[in-house]
């Protein structure tokens, strides 16, 4: 079934042919999840970068957040000189960015310049990698994120000229749900549901959340590759909408401790043969399902705490883990239960397990490869999930805990046998540099709640 706002090549001729098109944007992520790439004349792309690719710096998967090269990494280094890898179009993914004049976007795989073999700790060869894991065990993942923001009234560069300081939500009283609230940032949020629906990113809905200018917008699940790519193509056309309105959005975990912090609720079902793998006749609790079903959650319960940094990556993500914040903090599965990190929800074909440990700051690649990668684990041992848990999992102190900073998450990260096993040795030193570079950025720097605390009294 074809998806509004997709292309084909043919159709793209067609439009660089009526004008329609005359701009073609060829991107792929860094660890971060944000989009990196060029802008091609539309002319060009078709004549030689849609079968031939492209090229980057490698250095640009081993930058921080401030674009600096960061020492240290092996993959590309000032003693390499910092070469280029090739960036290989996946026109499956060509679609109009309905939001930009005449402008189309089409995402990347990395290639090895010479090689032209997937880059290993390139986020999308590496959701790539479980992705083939699982196909030799006869299975396909689809998957849904659902991702949460906040919205303000004021642009990101005055934004920042204030420190981030004072800015103002779009909304003064928490909106869950609200329609009222909603319709006054209507004018934000339907634009991007139709500019999504128009540029191949089907939308299910937008809602209110549980903060002022807090909202969710939904968008439809898809295999699992396919849904991360529209989970990226979402956060750029927020942005750059918001852009465009003189507003501002913002994916962080946990933006300000008074308010509910933003999470990425991932979920995620095996099938094989065109049926749902996860539905059966087993009874555990009250769900209805498979051997495959309960091993692939077993996996998830038993690895997740050291994958953590794969879900939760910055310092701030580990914020938003607080009791009462709709905000996991105990690794237990639950049937329909909001208090628990593994919520199952749905039965037989809609039968699925939500992971609510992801917040909205994650890279979808590096998450929806971490929750395979413990999955396939799960399936390979033949694991058997816990109890089904039932309560306040937030008061049920017997339970494993999230990991409660970015250091710990990272300490079991590189420890792990699983991560080791799954990813590669390489790819697990990579990471665990970019998230320790990360961590060690915060830790000489100086903090309001600081000064505040300090400047007088001490």
């Amino acid at each position: 079934m074809s998806v509004k706002g997709m292309l084909t090549l043919e159709e793209l001729k067609v439009g660089v042919d009526t004008g329609q098109v005359d701009t073609v944007i060829v991107a792929f992520t860094d660890l971060y999840g944000r989009l990196m790439g060029k802008r091609y004349d539309a002319g060009f792309f078709l004549e030689e970068a849609a079968e031939h690719g492209s090229h980057a710096c490698d250095y640009l998967l081993t930058v921080d957040m401030g674009m600096e090269p960061i020492p240290g990494y092996d993959f590309a280094n000032w003693e390499k000189g910092y070469g280029d890898f090739h960036l290989q179009p996946d026109l499956g993914t060509l679609r109009r960015a309905s939001w930009l004049d005449r402008t189309a976007l089409v995402l990347c795989d990395v290639l090895g310049m010479k090689s032209h073999a997937p880059v290993p700790v390139a986020p999308r060869c590496l959701l790539g990698a479980q992705l083939a894991r699982l196909a030799k065990l006869g299975f396909t993942a689809k998957a849904a994120s659902e991702l949460e923001y906040y919205l303000f009234e004021d642009d990101y560069e005055s934004a920042a000229a204030n420190a981030f300081h004072d800015i103002t939500p779009a909304g003064w009283v928490i909106e869950d749900y609200h329609l009222l609230q909603g319709m006054r940032e209507e004018p934000f949020t339907g634009a991007v549901r139709r500019h999504l629906r128009d540029s191949g990113v089907p939308v299910e809905n937008s809602k209110g959340e549980w903060g002022t200018g807090q909202h969710e917008l939904n968008v439809r699940y898809a295999d699992a590759m396919t849904m991360a790519d529209r989970h990226v193509v979402y956060k750029q056309c927020l942005k750059e909408v918001a852009i465009q309105q003189g507003r501002s959005v913002t994916f962080m975990a946990k933006v300000d401790e008074t308010k509910a912090g933003s999470s990425c609720h991932v979920h995620m079902s095996l099938w094989k043969d065109g049926a749902n793998a996860f539905a059966g006749e087993d009874a555990l609790g009250p769900v209805q399902c498979t051997k495959t079903f309960r091993s692939f959650l077993a996996g998830w319960i038993k690895y997740a705490p050291e994958l953590t940094p794969l879900l939760a990556p910055t310092v701030n993500s580990y914020k938003r883990y607080q009791a009462g914040s709709w905000a996991p903090t105990r690794l237990a599965w639950s049937y329909d239960n909001r208090t628990a990190g593994f919520r199952v929800v749905g039965s037989g074909p809609s039968l699925r397990i939500e992971c609510r440990v992801p917040g909205a700051d994650c890279n979808p690649y590096l998450a929806f490869g971490a929750l395979l990668a413990a999955g396939i684990a799960g399936i390979e041992e033949e694991l058997e999930p816990p109890a089904l848990f039932e309560g306040d999992a937030y008061q049920a102190k017997d339970l494993a805990q999230v990991p409660t900073s970015l250091r710990e998450a990272t300490d079991r990260f590189e420890a792990s046998e699983l991560a080791a096993r799954a990813f590669g040795p390489e790819v697990v030193k990579h990471l665990t540099h970019f998230f320790r570079t990360e961590q060690a950025a915060y830790d000489k720097a100086v903090t309001d709640w600081e000064r505040k605390r300090y400047f007088e009294q001490i």
